[in-house]
């Protein structure tokens, strides 16, 4: 059983992980050097834009701080990905698990092979900084396991996963 949640859990991160890289190829070669693309004229654009920082722009030309960060992020996450229990209760931690990590991973294969990170996303409605699909798959796993620790698992499910830790 551990193997098909291992092995169903890999086809998922890799079809997340290309699925973003697809739209990232497909930015570079319909939007790089163009005007953007207006969905909602005034609210939502494709716009190309290299990040060369972290989200929100910061920590610019840090490439190699943000590599190493990013590597200690995803042996943290495989680490505790291998920890969670493989039940129905922690389904949801594991799917988070996932997302977060192919989004990491997202950002890190531009950070490794072209030195920044693409972005195309763009609410200029609210001026709102510029993201990608990776972007995305971290923003909205981290909101659901805000959520899911909030009103989905209470004080004992945590104790669980202590306990796992220390075996």
């Amino acid at each position: 059983m551990k193997i098909k949640h291992w092995f169903i859990s890999i086809v998922a991160f890799a079809v997340l992980v290309m699925f973003d890289q697809w739209t990232k190829w497909l930015a570079v070669i319909k939007l790089k050097g163009n005007t953007p693309f207006v969905l909602l004229d005034g609210v939502f654009e494709f716009y190309y834009f290299e990040n060369h920082g972290a989200a929100f722009g910061v920590l610019q030309n840090k490439r190699i701080l943000l590599i190493i960060v990013t590597s200690i992020i995803l042996i943290g996450i495989l680490w505790m990905f291998a920890k969670i229990p493989n039940t129905k209760k922690y389904l949801p931690m594991k799917i988070v698990a996932v997302v977060v990590a192919a989004g990491a991973v997202g950002n890190f294969i531009d950070r490794i092979c072209n030195g920044y990170v693409v972005d195309f996303l763009y609410f200029k409605w609210i001026n709102f900084p510029i993201f990608n699909v990776a972007d995305c798959y971290v923003v909205v796993s981290m909101v659901t396991m805000i959520l899911l620790s909030f009103f989905y698992y209470k004080d004992e499910d945590f104790e669980v996963l202590k306990k796992s830790h220390k075996n």
